[in-house]
Parts: C-alpha cells; structure tokens; sequence
C-alpha cells in the first residue's frame, strides 16, 4: 500500500492539531462508596465525561506495564517499529511497588493500537515503503485520539500489550493462522498473539463433556469473555427435558443447562473490567422446550420492568418523605414525628399506598434526621451544609439472560 497523508503533517509528528487535558474518572456505589477512581489521566481535549470514564475504567490497562522499557532491536523492521519490553536493570534501581504501573495518558493506549497494527502490517508485507508505514501510524493514532475511527473493545483490552510493554502471559487455547506459511498454529502466549475480535457464534453438540459439548462450550465463552469479546449459540441441537438418554435415564432439558451458561456469563466480567459479558441464546421454534424458554425470556424481561418501575416509585415517593420531614417550622425532634408533622404523615402513607416497603420509609426518615435533603443531585441541607442525595435503596441490577 502506498499510503498518503490527510490528518497530519508532513514531518510525521502525530496529534497535529490536537490538544490533551488533565481529566479525571469516578464510579461510586449508591451509598457513596467508591468503585473506580482515576485522577490526572491525560485524554484530547474536548473528549466527553462519558467517553473518558470509558476508556478509563475499561481500556486502559490497570496493571503490568514495565516502568521502564527497552526497545527490543529487529531485523528488517524500522527503529521506530520495535517492540519494547522491561528494562530490568533499570527496573532494578526502582522500589518493587514502583516497577508495574498502568496506563494513565490516552496517548499510551493509542501508540500501543496503532503501534501494533503497524508492526504486523510491516511484517506481512503491507506497505510499499517505511514513509507508508510511518503515514500509517501517524494518521492512525490521530484519528483514535479524534474519535474518527475506534476498534472494537477486544482490539482496546488486548492489541498491543506484548508490543509496547512485553506483557505476556500462558496461553489460553487461541489459534492463529501463520502468515508465512497458512497453518493453522496454537498461539504460545495470551498476548504476543492477542484475542483482538469481537463476537463468535459458536455451535453446541449434544453432548455433555465431549469436545464440542455442553461443557466444552462453557469453557470456550469463558475464553471469550475474559478477553472482551462476545458470543451467541443456537442451542436446538440439545435434547428436550424428559427425553431418553443413552444411559437409560432421562435429560434434564434445555433450561438446566441454559441456567449455568447465564450464571456464567453474569459472573465473568468481559475483558476483566466492569461489564457483564455479551451473550446471545437461540432456540428453534420448534424445539419441545420452546415454551419454557420463551416464558424464561419472559420473566427476565419482566424483572427488568419490575426493577425500573420500583425503583422509579421509592424515588419518587422516599424524596417526599424526605422532604416533608424538612417542610414547616417544628421544633427539635417533631419534624420528624408523623404524629406532628401533618405533611410527614401524608408522604408516609402515599408511600404504603404504593407498598414501598416499610423499612424503605424509616431509613428515609432516619436519612433526613441525619441532614439529607431530598434532591436528584448534590443538595443543601437546612442548615446550608452540602450533602450528597439519599441513596436508592431499591437500586440493584439484573443480568438478562440474553
């Protein structure tokens, strides 16, 4: 390929026209505990809140990253090319708590994106000359940083980390295709061949523990998962509850086995950050449990409505309990006695009315009397100090099974 440039200059200084900040990213639990925190990472300037807590929380990689790096010489490939790894004898001079750190600046993760794309496309071949595989790169990295092109989030966790940084790991059952020779080989390392590809759909045999099987396909989605990716079956090839098995006994059915992939993909966090790992199930038509999986599909979709319906109801109806038992003028301790406060004892019974549970109500009353105001966001309390908002106590999260 014989690649010109469109983004950048022609002195082959990537970013050109753009300018990075000093941002942070921050997830807390309902109750104001802290889940996630990054302070001082470094993203393009203008990028939004949502897409820095993303790449933050998500894609920067938390741990491993030498603290000090050695280019790894090549023959054949560009200086500017090589790959690095740690530099163990400068890593040696460092505190051991100061030798692994992780990403921090926007700019590493791009550099080890584009770095790693431009790395193997120079191995296969790809480009006419190095000023092509240069353009690459620096076209490259400035679009990912102008949010003009993005991969897909296997390619975010995964690609690169053995280019940049040399972290590798045992491998993990992935096969690659050699591009010298067509064979099909198993890769010898989690990273030096990474998991960069998005959704599979994989088939299922009738089987419980045999290759291909039931079980084998757990182990296959746990491999996916852990590596961001996705994945979705058909699932007909199995047996109806109550058919006859070779054995003489009777199979316990579609759904049991159904049950232990959702509890599985619920429990594995997709590429080990934050989110539940995507799973799609199938079943034909005309399979003997159809009816029981459509009705399963059913009461998660119900769950999910339930959830959001009560949730939206005790916001509702806890704020004004809260809000009642700061309305009026009551001395001391009255105001939050519905016996006195008129108001207070209105909100609590349209509470009940609605059967918000009653322990729901006295944690609201109790929230006031310790200074909570009722608001969506930061409030103030009475006596001008600011506070965060009551926490929801209905807010819990389900995991559909599909």
């Amino acid at each position: 390929m014989k690649l010109s440039r469109l983004f950048t200059q022609t002195n082959g200084r990537p970013y050109d026209g753009l300018e990075f900040e000093r941002r942070s990213s921050r997830i807390t639990n309902t109750n104001g505990t802290v889940v996630f925190e990054a302070a001082d990472i470094e993203v393009p300037q203008g990028w939004s809140q949502v897409a820095v807590d993303i790449m933050a929380q998500k894609y920067f990689r938390k741990a491993g990253v030498p603290a000090r790096l050695r280019r790894v010489a090549e023959e054949g490939v560009p200086e500017w090319l090589w790959r690095s790894e740690a530099d163990e004898p400068e890593l040696a001079r460092l505190p051991p708590e100061q030798r692994s750190v992780g990403e921090d600046d926007s700019r590493q993760l791009f550099h080890r994106l584009a770095g790693c794309w431009t790395y193997h496309g120079w191995k296969h071949g790809y480009f006419t000359d190095e000023s092509s595989a240069r353009v690459f790169y620096d076209e490259l990295t400035t679009m990912l940083a102008g949010q003009m092109v993005a991969p897909n989030s296997p390619q975010w966790f995964n690609t690169g980390l053995h280019w940049a940084y040399g972290i590798t790991g045992p491998a993990q059952g992935h096969s690659y295709c050699d591009e010298k020779t067509g064979e099909l080989k198993w890769a010898s390392s989690a990273y030096e061949r990474p998991q960069p590809h998005a959704c599979f759909i994989q088939s299922v045999s009738d089987d419980l523990v045999g290759e291909g099987g039931i079980m084998d396909l757990w182990v296959r989605e746990a491999r996916l998962f852990k590596y961001g990716s996705g994945t979705g079956t058909n699932f007909s090839q199995l047996r109806g509850e109550g058919e006859p098995l070779s054995g003489g006994g009777r199979s316990s059915g579609l759904m049991s086995f159904l049950r232990i992939g959702d509890r599985a993909a619920g429990a594995i966090k997709s590429g080990g950050t934050t989110r539940r790992a995507a799973k799609m199930v199938v079943v034909d038509v005309d399979h003997p449990d159809i009816e029981g999986f459509i009705d399963w599909k059913v009461i998660e979709e119900q769950k999910v409505a339930a959830l959001v319906a009560g949730s939206k109801l005790c916001n509702r109806h806890l704020n004004l309990v809260i809000g009642a038992c700061h309305s009026g003028d009551f001395p001391g301790e009255d105001r939050f006695d519905p016996r006195k406060n008129k108001e207070l004892a209105a909100a609590i019974r349209a509470a009940r009315a609605v059967e918000i549970p009653e322990s729901y109500v006295q944690r609201a009353v109790a929230l006031a009397r310790q200074g909570y105001a009722a608001s969506s966001s930061r409030t103030t309390t009475p006596t001008g100090t600011p506070r965060p908002t009551a926490p929801s106590p209905a807010r819990t999260r389900t995991t559909p099974s599909a």
